[in-house]
């Protein structure tokens, strides 16, 4: 008889990553935690009262299912958060071709360039609207990138936004039930250069930097996103950079894509732990990442004269696996994170 392929559940995933570390932890607190076993990356929990409670990956049975759709869809997020009175980026929401001859509607991709040309001037952020871990969030600053960018993004979802480019502190603040338990700031994927090496070999170098650290993190090295800003910088990947010399390989600073994390949460101001707290409580949710951009320092006191800082979005299934991967010290917040959300599961 064939032997059939087990699937892929390999430790470094990170839906298997969260679902082990449960079950550990329901071990340590005593709490009945069951796994899917083929894969490992879907759970049940059940309860002293004998009710359950389920989770898949990062998705837990904390958040309402309504505010949770609207949190991952970033237009309406967007509205939402601009109606409770929240500083979000400004921008428009557009659709694809297709999607916009079935709504009757003119918003399709030439008018969300002639927005993005003639209303916000370049460079613009050209985002998806449904899809997380900054897939296909790009910089444009002439028709050509804008319409790849645009391309690309309606083949895998419906609608985009076109927003300024805005380049200050970008922030993760992650609360739960009115608490803030982390907060880093977020750096994009980025090369050191020596002088010596070409950007390509500079971004082999990382790779296996990451590797060797035990983080999961796999950078797409193909991604079009890193020769549109070579481009714009007038580099290409057989570049060599001088000695010391930073280079941004790409504009978002998603963990998920190759970017780092500068721990906070000891040094957060009070008053940015409020206003997440605030901005969570406002979309109904109890388990989310605020992702704040801070034209200053989150460590400092937010000016309310200004409301010196922008809602980028928000996210009601952070991933924080990779944040975890940065650190000792953050390792353990994660570990500690996820032990609350299990004692929260367990005692609802």
């Amino acid at each position: 008889m064939p032997k059939t392929k087990k699937p892929n559940r390999r430790p470094d995933n990170p839906a298997h990553s969260v679902a082990s570390l449960f079950k550990q932890l329901g071990r340590e607190e005593k709490i009945k935690v069951r796994l899917e076993p083929a894969w490992q990356q879907v759970g049940k929990i059940t309860r002293p009262d004998g009710t359950a409670t389920y989770f898949r990956g990062t998705n837990f049975d904390l958040n309402g299912l309504g505010a949770t759709e609207i949190a991952r869809d970033k237009g309406y997020a967007a509205y939402f958060l601009k109606l409770a009175g929240f500083r979000v980026i400004p921008g428009k929401t557009f659709y694809s071709p297709k999607f916009a001859r079935q709504l009757n509607s003119r918003n399709d991709p030439t008018a969300a360039y002639e927005y993005a040309k003639n209303k916000i001037g370049w460079p613009v952020v050209v985002k998806p609207n449904s899809l997380s871990q900054g897939r296909l969030v790009c910089v444009a600053d002439d028709k050509p990138t804008f319409a790849q960018a645009a391309q690309k993004i309606c083949r895998l979802d419906r609608v985009f936004l076109v927003q300024p480019l805005l380049l200050d502190h970008d922030y993760r603040v992650v609360i739960l039930d009115g608490e803030v338990i982390s907060a880093y700031e977020r750096l994009p994927l980025f090369v050191i250069g020596d002088g010596i090496a070409t950007i390509d070999e500079l971004l082999n170098k990382k790779q296996k930097k990451y590797e060797a650290s035990g983080r999961d993190t796999t950078i797409d090295k193909r991604d079009f996103r890193i020769d549109l800003r070579l481009k714009r910088h007038y580099l290409n990947r057989a570049s060599v950079l001088a000695k010391g010399q930073i280079f941004n390989l790409l504009d978002n600073r998603n963990l998920s894509t190759g970017g780092e994390a500068i721990d906070a949460t000891d040094e957060i101001h009070s008053s940015y732990k409020n206003l997440a707290v605030k901005i969570v409580r406002g979309m109904g949710l109890r388990y989310c990442g605020v992702d704040l951009m801070v034209q200053s320092d989150i460590k400092k006191p937010l000016d309310p004269r200004t409301n010196n800082y922008y809602v980028i979005e928000i996210n009601s299934a952070p991933g924080i696996d990779n944040y975890a991967k940065s650190g000792a010290k953050q390792k353990k917040i994660v570990k500690e994170i996820y032990r609350k959300i299990l004692k929260k599961l367990n005692n609802q």
